[in-house]
């Protein structure tokens, strides 16, 4: 009872059940229900000597689920005052994420609100552009050179002119984004065996080789050109966006599944420029300032590699070709690429060498039919849905393999890469666009594809568009419709999503 000699005492809160049993894990006393974090867990995480109430949260993930410790916050904060003796003002609080904290729209447009809210990533040339007046876009974090305007140009008009000067003349390309990995050991092809689709073991030194890299369930991961530069020594091309991913993944299955192979990855991405010469007078124009190397055919094939100097700048030159067209990689160091760039421009001179960008890159390669990982697949695309089974060994095995197998990655149904002629040749089909086989049906329609690029080709006087269709390659010559957020309907014809040079005499001269 309350009496004058004992008044009524004010409430205490309390967080924790008293009990004359020690707290233990055989006790579930229950903090928070959505990660299964008892007091127990937050007595053991003070007794390790996690002071910090945001380490004990990520000790114990208490206050890490959707409700982001709304329903159990002010419990652990005074179980764990509790444990260290302390108020609770002395443990402080946790940082509180979406959903509970708003998202601000100004953190969802991240880069575009401003110059330093983004890292940029400039390659060694970025200068050289800069002053050539390129235009600009970005590729991850990479401000990378997207066509080159002349005097009132526009965008398809410089394009147009970019790419009609490679095809017949010269362009050169700033290539130093890709991703370039050097890979050394005695275990190194057996590496590249087991993350590629196809056998590496038989390659011989100098030679190149295009790979297919996929993820555990054997959809499309990356690609590349890998090149042997020793009999232990590899380096390995990933795509510009990949480059991280790649040799993370490869990273992640050398230090933890196999541990037995002797192999050493190392990043040169940064330290090798990479600069692409293309198009029927290429092999003159680095034949004036290449002197070491034997440029004709015969002596340095498709699909190679030579050692030598390039402007007096010592340089790995491999003979591949994104662009369809008879075409030279050069790499040398990121130091000298100005220099060997400067030097190609003063050679291609007499024969008008053009400089173009990744828009003109991406028709040239849509033109042949060669994909972009991430463009033209989005992580649902098995090598047989865009015409690369091929490069499946079946002699070996690989990962992702199994996986390629399961009912759904065989369904005859699945989406086929194809392309698309539209009946007006000037007009582009909107990237994105879904393919719908009647449009006059009322919505919502039920969607067979969409494309996944869309460019105008001067070289053929046609728009050009790959998609992704339902049975694509049983469809060749039907006409599907493709619709898009502006509420127009354009029609299309399916054709191969090879439209120039299928037979692939012209890399090959």
């Amino acid at each position: 009872p309350v009496t004058e000699e004992a008044p009524e005492q004010p409430l205490l809160p309390m967080w924790l059940i008293p009990s004359r049993r020690p707290v233990t894990r055989e006790r579930k006393q229950f903090v928070d229900l959505p990660e299964d974090v008892t007091a127990a867990d937050l007595e053991i995480s003070v007794r390790e000597g996690y002071t910090s109430i945001e380490h004990v949260k990520r000790y114990t993930t208490a206050g890490m689920g959707l409700d982001q410790g709304r329903l159990s916050g002010v419990n652990t904060l005074g179980i764990v005052a509790q444990f260290r003796e302390e108020p609770i003002p002395a443990v402080g609080t946790t940082r509180f994420r979406p959903v509970y904290t708003p998202l601000s729209l100004g953190a969802v447009a991240g880069r575009n609100v401003g110059e330093l809210s983004d890292p940029i990533r400039k390659t060694p040339l970025y200068e050289w552009h800069q002053e050539a007046g390129a235009r600009f876009e970005n590729v991850g974090q990479w401000r990378r050179a997207w066509y080159y305007p002349q005097a009132g140009e526009s965008l398809r008009a410089a394009v147009n002119r970019e790419c009609l000067a490679t095809r017949t003349s010269v362009g050169i390309l700033d290539y130093s984004t890709l991703g370039k990995i050097d890979i050394r050991g005695p275990d190194a092809a057996e590496l590249l065996t087991r993350v590629y689709t196809n056998d590496w073991r038989r390659l011989r030194i100098g030679r190149c080789r295009y790979g297919l890299m996929l993820g555990e369930d054997g959809m499309v991961m990356d690609d590349g050109v890998t090149v042997r530069l020793g009999e232990q020594h590899y380096l390995m091309f990933t795509s510009t966006g990949g480059a991280a991913t790649v040799l993370a993944w490869l990273e992640r299955w050398l230090q933890t599944e196999w541990t037995e192979l002797r192999v050493y990855l190392t990043s040169v991405s940064d330290q090798w420029a990479d600069i692409a010469l293309a198009g029927p007078h290429s092999r003159a124009v680095l034949t004036a300032v290449c002197a070491d190397i034997d440029l004709s055919h015969a002596a340095f094939p498709f699909m190679t590699l030579r050692e030598g100097t390039v402007a007096g700048v010592p340089a790995r030159v491999l003979r591949i070709s994104f662009s369809g067209e008879l075409s030279y990689e050069i790499n040398v160091p990121s130091d000298c690429a100005r220099t060997v760039w400067e030097a190609l421009m003063r050679a291609g001179l007499p024969f008008g060498i053009t400089p173009y960008g990744t828009e003109t890159m991406h028709v040239l390669r849509a033109e042949k039919g060669f994909i972009i990982v991430g463009q033209d697949t989005d992580g649902s695309v098995t090598p047989d849905d865009v015409g690369l089974a091929w490069m499946l060994s079946g002699r070996k095995d690989f990962l992702g393999k199994r996986s390629l197998a399961r009912p759904d990655a065989v369904r005859p149904g699945r989406k086929q890469l194809v392309g698309l002629l539209t009946p007006d040749p000037s007009e582009v089909l909107p990237e994105g666009g879904q393919i719908v086989n009647d449009p006059s049906v009322r919505t919502p329609l039920r969607t067979i594809g969409h494309v996944t690029s869309s460019y105008y080709s001067a070289s053929l006087g046609h728009s050009i568009a790959l998609a992704m269709l339902e049975r694509g390659r049983s469809r060749s010559g039907q006409r599907v419709y493709v619709t898009h957020v502006d509420e127009r309907v354009r029609s299309a014809v399916v054709t191969s999503p090879v439209f120039y040079d299928p037979e692939g005499a012209r890399q090959n001269v």
